[in-house]
């Protein structure tokens, strides 16, 4: 029989000490190094990067900078006062149209990216585009299912009180399109008389569409101003959006950036009609030149009462007339009523448009 000893705590304790030492002697903590560089991991840790892709967080962050919408344009305070005298105007209007008690407010005016406001339209809807005479440009109406549906219900005899019936997962009718046409062309007959005290401007209906895709009107990161008016026709009603890329506007512009109607940016009508006004009264001093000859300072000092010199011009030499140094005619010298006078022959440097000058000066 064979007998195996036990080792002894002691023994135990030591050698568990030396394995210890053995493995953790390599991987003492290393001091401090400066000029340690770190790896790729490292820095992708570091800049929130996971195998090589970015976390959803910044990723998220940077494509809110790339394809903001929220984009500041220069405000146009004119146009505010256009859509104000649209809304009443419209109220009027759409009264007469549908026989009824209506309402129109507007909710805001903001701009925006065309692209994003197409995008945010809950459909069905129905898209109006129409075309700015004079400017050359298109813009677009957009009238929401609410409000088609209660027009239909109101021009076709529907009973006050009760909401109109809306039949969604439909193509709209010929007849339906047939009122929100003719209700378009109303509000567009409105919006050109609301532009009327800044200009003259005529908007006619192109035509009606119901995908967003083929009312494009403008590029997709192209700016607008879009203003959403509501239309309350007691139970009913709906919401009208009015949609003008800022390349439509280009052309008034500096009328829309007028703080106040008939503002002229620092000029004063006023001041100009009336410096105008009295220019035209001024009263200068014409000289009617004979003859033009150099002399010594010498022999200008030695004239005296009684002394002569000769003209080089002849009796029927022509005569300038000026004022200052710019001539403004030539003439002939004569005599009238027992004065020298001088005929006008020719107008040199007059204004233009100025058809009664000084034919006479005496001698």
């Amino acid at each position: 029989m064979s007998t195996e000893v036990q080792p002894s705590d002691e023994d135990l304790a030591s050698a568990w000490a030396i394995a210890v030492d053995t493995e953790t002697a390599p991987e003492e903590a290393p001091q401090p190094d400066s000029t340690r560089i770190l790896n790729q991991a490292e820095i992708d840790s570091l800049l929130g990067f996971e195998d090589g892709r970015a976390d959803d967080v910044d990723s998220d962050g940077m494509q809110r900078i790339i394809s903001s919408g929220l984009i500041s344009y220069e405000r146009l305070p004119m146009l505010e006062i256009v859509f104000d005298r649209l809304v009443r105007i419209m109220s009027t209007s759409l009264r007469n149209f549908t026989n009824d008690n209506v309402e129109v407010s507007i909710d805001n005016v903001v701009s925006l990216r065309f692209g994003d406001y197409l995008d945010s339209v809950p459909l069905p809807a129905m898209f109006a585009v129409f075309k700015a005479e004079e400017w050359e440009n298109y813009g677009l109406m957009v009238i929401d299912s609410a409000m088609i549906y209660s027009i239909v219900d109101v021009l076709l005899g529907g009973r006050r009180g009760t909401a109109a019936m809306r039949i969604e997962g439909r193509p709209y009718t010929t007849i339906e399109r047939t009122l929100v046409e003719r209700l378009i062309r109303v509000v567009l007959a409105d919006l050109s008389a609301s532009f009327d005290p800044l200009c003259a401007i005529t908007f006619r209906f192109e035509r009606l569409e119901v995908n967003p895709r083929f009312a494009a009107i403008s590029r997709l990161s192209n700016a607008a101003v879009l203003a959403r008016m509501h239309v309350d026709m007691e139970d009913r009603g709906g919401r009208m959006d009015l949609v003008l890329p800022y390349a439509t506007l280009e052309p008034v512009r500096e009328l829309l950036l007028q703080q106040f109607m008939g503002e002229k940016f620092g000029r004063d009508a006023i001041w100009e009609t009336h410096l105008a006004e009295e220019l035209w009264n001024t009263e200068i001093d014409i000289d009617a030149v004979l003859d033009e000859q150099p002399m010594r300072l010498s022999e200008i000092i030695a004239l005296k009462p009684g002394s002569q010199f000769i003209l080089r011009q002849g009796p029927e030499a022509p005569v300038q007339l000026r004022c200052g140094q710019v001539i403004l005619f030539e003439g002939r010298v004569g005599r009238r009523k027992n004065r020298v006078a001088v005929r006008i022959d020719q107008v040199v440097g007059c204004l233009p448009g100025n058809h009664d000058p000084l034919s006479s000066r005496k001698g």
